[in-house]
């Protein structure tokens, strides 16, 4: 009998137990779950788990599309102001061709636009907290500094549309394209001005070395075109520079042998990193026989012409900060959140792709060549440096195309940020919708019926009760109580 009462005392509660351990599970549920554990449900839980994912991933590019779109917000509102004050700018450029315009006015005018250009620069150095939008990945480093005081900057003639087509071969080959052509591979096309010891301008192409006189360049073309010459051709230069010689063997100089990449002309100072580089050097007959000469057939030097300028450098870089919004390759042209100095201000004779002032980095495993991030700028400054010397035949045709194509690249850096902008709100809204989706997933698995769980609660409560009612009438308490 003791065997037989301790056997239905261990059954009873046995049975008691697995009664309790039920409700205790219908308990847990209490909290919105039926999933706790893989042994809840296994195949389930693994739903569950792989919905979690998917939502803590969701998440997170919705973090990163929030700070994206902030960062963008921030950066397009300075742009549109660079670009309003550009447009003021452009507007100022015309009214100071204007022939009419005294010296008076002209100066007053350049009053006006130092302090723009100087708006602009601030407008560059913008912030969002401690970063800087347009310093590129150095966004700690303020990115636009302008020199205190004035230095020596090269002066280029900036080309029209029409005076860029007659220098550019439409068909280049191999042998035509050292002989023909304008660099067309900067924002500004452009040749350098050149100083003639018989006092007349010369300008010096660049690609080729070819020399031409101003006036050819400004007006004799023309002449050229009415007679049914289409693009330049040998003969129309004075003269070829001999460093740039394309037929020499030794290496063809550049730019980069004489300015920097801001345009400054290179010191040969001790104390200059460029040092052994010549200043401005006096250039006349060419090595190969090839000489420009005067009237009396006298050779004539020339020297790079300059003029004193404030110099605007930029200290960030041309990496752009990619902030990840959808699963798969990262795609820089679609993530990226920032404009850089380059995006900003373009690139001009002094800093393009052949002036040998540009610099490398690594972009996806592939070298990219960068311009230093402040050719309009400085181009800019230029131009409010002839309106001080009240300067209208310069600013007519120069400066009026200056202006025009730097309101023309800050307006395009900002239409892709605004374009990226439209892509991150509408990524935004999708994110939404598939944290709604995730979230349903989720509570289609894992989620309580709270109806259903009441219901099953008071079932379990009523047999837990129940059976602790019975048993303690029909177990014996204790041996001495059935003996």
């Amino acid at each position: 009998m003791r065997i037989s009462s301790n056997r239905m005392i261990g059954r009873y509660t046995a049975q008691l137990e697995t009664s309790y351990e039920k409700q205790a599970k219908l308990m847990e549920q209490s909290d919105g779950s039926n999933l706790h554990r893989p042994s809840d449900d296994s195949i389930r839980y693994s739903k569950l788990i792989r919905y979690q994912n998917r939502n803590t991933e969701n998440l997170q590019y919705q973090d990163n599309v929030t700070s994206a779109v902030s960062w963008m917000k921030m950066g397009d509102a300075a742009m549109v102001n660079m670009t309003d004050i550009y447009t003021t700018l452009k507007e100022k450029t015309v009214d100071a061709a204007n022939e009419t315009n005294g010296e008076d006015d002209l100066r007053a005018i350049a009053k006006e636009f130092k302090a723009k250009l100087y708006e602009i620069v601030s407008l560059g150095n913008t912030q969002q907290g401690d970063r800087y939008l347009f310093a590129g990945q150095s966004d700690t480093t303020q990115p636009f500094v302008v020199s205190v005081e004035e230095k020596d900057r090269g002066l280029p003639k900036t080309l029209d549309d029409p005076q860029t087509a007659y220098f550019t071969d439409p068909n280049p080959t191999t042998s035509s394209y050292l002989s023909k052509g304008v660099d067309a591979s900067g924002t500004l096309k452009q040749m350098l001005t050149m100083k003639g010891s018989d006092g007349e301008t010369y300008l010096l192409n660049t690609m080729t070395g070819y020399i031409y006189t101003e006036d050819f360049v400004m007006n004799g073309y023309k002449n050229k075109i009415a007679s049914g010459q289409s693009y330049v051709t040998a003969g129309d230069e004075v003269g070829i520079l001999p460093d740039w010689d394309p037929t020499q063997t030794a290496v063809q100089a550049k730019v980069s042998d004489h300015f920097l990449g801001t345009g400054e002309i290179i010191d040969d100072a001790a104390s200059s990193p460029n040092a052994g580089k010549n200043y401005n050097p006096a250039i006349g007959a060419n090595s190969n026989g090839s000489t420009i000469t005067d009237s009396d057939g006298n050779p004539i030097t020339l020297a790079f012409e300059t003029i004193s300028q404030h110099i605007v450098s930029y200290q960030g870089d041309a990496r752009y900060i990619s902030m990840v919004k959808l699963n798969g390759v990262v795609d820089q042209t679609a993530d990226t959140v920032n404009a850089t100095g380059q995006d900003l201000n373009g690139s001009d004779i002094f800093d393009d792709a052949n002036s040998g002032n540009q610099t490398t980095i690594m972009s996806n495993g592939k070298v990219c060549y960068v311009s230093s991030g402040t050719a309009m700028i400085n181009s800019m400054f230029a131009v409010c440096k002839k309106l001080e010397a009240a300067d209208n035949r310069w600013m007519s045709s120069d400066g009026i195309t200056i202006a025009d194509v730097s309101h023309s690249t800050v307006n395009t850096a900002q239409t892709t940020t605004a374009a990226r902008h439209n892509v991150y709100n509408s990524v935004a809204t999708m994110l939404d919708k598939q944290n709604e989706i995730i979230t349903g997933d989720i509570n289609d698995v894992s989620g309580t019926d709270v109806g259903l769980l009441a219901i099953k609660l008071m079932e379990a409560q009523t047999i837990y009760n129940m059976s602790l009612s019975v048993g303690s009438r029909i177990l014996p308490p204790s041996l001495a109580d059935y003996l």
